[in-house]
């Protein structure tokens, strides 16, 4: 699974006419002209028993109120299998992207569609003697090589680029035309560790490119982070499908904006065919009923996916003013998480904040210079930023 232009530190600078300080920001919502709850603007206090976890990229703001309803509810018929319920979200899903709900297959989690893409397309390939490679950049998330390698399937890891720690997609295009068979396209879109995005004119064209000359291509696009996005370079490849190509699966989940990681709910969009076919490598009734009505419930909660996107972005201007006080570089995150520079030998940053009850990212080779934080709750993050500004005076951050 273990799979610096200026930019880097002055992202701020630029954006700075636009953006009112952390400081500002986070007063304003405490004077009540926010409607996050007080408990995500308290200071939260690490302890031994309750660490402050900054390490899995999950929405600390918990789920929202009318998706523990709508499972308080759905408890009572919990006895039936989920078919009604899943068609529901299925529905939900379709019409929230304005596509039909043969476009849609779900998943326990996104990684459950991540597997049953790789497979449906191994088999796929090998039914017809065609070899088959998975293509990826490196460091991204790391489900879809450790898919292939149980498959026997060979991974080409292709690194990000040195000077921006962006997608290489001229890379990645070179390998798979040098390829003598299939490859499968792992792109995570923003992708993690790293929150920056890939611009539609780089990802989303040779996608389209792919489709007009029946490359022997095929992408997975994973768009795990996507409703965080603000960056307008960025065309969430949904439209592909939308427009009818067959040479893509985009996998998304409840896991992040919606807060229902334990709950275990992803989906794949893609062509009615596709679909069906990644439908095919699925575990039947794969959906508990839970996950269901709360993924339902939270997708029509407006209030809530504001309220969500609100919470991240003061957590990021909290974080983000720290780095520029101290002087520590970072990536212009369109995530729930930042990546940006640590000092000291591999993983020390890593054990010095475990040592004060703070959980952060794991290193991310060739990166290892570089770690990736959680954006947890405004109040977590005044926390992390009193631990870092320690660390900081030790030479470790």
């Amino acid at each position: 699974m273990q799979r610096r232009s200026l930019f880097l530190r002055t992202f701020a600078g630029a954006i700075a006419g636009s953006l009112a300080s952390a400081a500002t920001v986070a007063a304003a919502a405490e004077a009540g002209q926010s409607a996050l709850p007080a408990s995500a603007l308290k200071e939260f206090v690490p302890s031994a028993e309750k660490p402050l976890l900054l390490n899995f990229n999950e929405n600390s703001l918990g789920m929202a109120a009318s998706a523990k309803e709508a499972v308080a509810k759905s408890m009572g018929e919990a006895f039936r299998y989920p078919d009604a319920v899943r068609s529901g979200v299925i529905a939900d899903i379709a019409k929230h992207f304005g596509l039909a709900s043969e476009n849609v297959s779900l998943g326990n989690g996104s990684s459950e569609v991540i597997q049953a893409v790789i497979e449906a397309q191994v088999h796929k390939a090998q039914k017809v003697g065609e070899k088959v490679q998975l293509l990826e950049p490196v460091p991204t998330f790391g489900v879809a090589a450790a898919y292939a390698e149980a498959l026997g399937i060979p991974v080409k890891d292709v690194v990000l680029k040195k000077d921006t720690l962006s997608i290489d997609v001229a890379a990645l295009k070179a390998a798979a035309a040098a390829f003598d068979g299939v490859s499968i396209v792992y792109f995570c879109n923003p992708n993690n560790p790293t929150g920056i995005i890939t611009p539609a004119t780089e990802i989303n064209a040779w996608i389209e490119e792919a489709a007009r000359t029946n490359a022997p291509v095929f992408f997975l696009m994973d768009e795990a982070y996507a409703e965080f996005v603000s960056d307008p370079a960025f065309v969430s490849a949904v439209e592909l499908v939308k427009k009818g190509l067959k040479n893509l699966v985009v996998s998304r989940t409840f896991s992040k904006l919606y807060a229902l990681a334990g709950l275990r709910l992803g989906y794949g969009l893609a062509e009615k065919s596709v679909a069906a076919d990644v439908n095919n490598f699925e575990s039947i009734d794969n959906t508990n009923v839970a996950a269901a009505v709360a993924a339902s419930a939270t997708l029509r909660d407006e209030n809530y996916l504001k309220l969500s996107l609100e919470a991240v972005n003061l957590s990021r201007k909290v974080v983000v003013e720290a780095f520029e006080e101290l002087g520590i570089a970072y990536l212009p995150s369109q995530a729930n998480f930042i990546f940006h520079k640590v000092k000291g030998a591999e993983g020390e940053y890593t054990k010095a904040m475990a040592a004060e009850h703070v959980m952060v990212g794991r290193p991310f080779p060739p990166f290892v210079e570089w770690n990736r934080l959680t954006l947890g709750t405004p109040g977590e993050m005044k926390a992390f930023v009193k631990v870092l500004k320690k660390l900081h005076k030790q030479g470790l951050a």
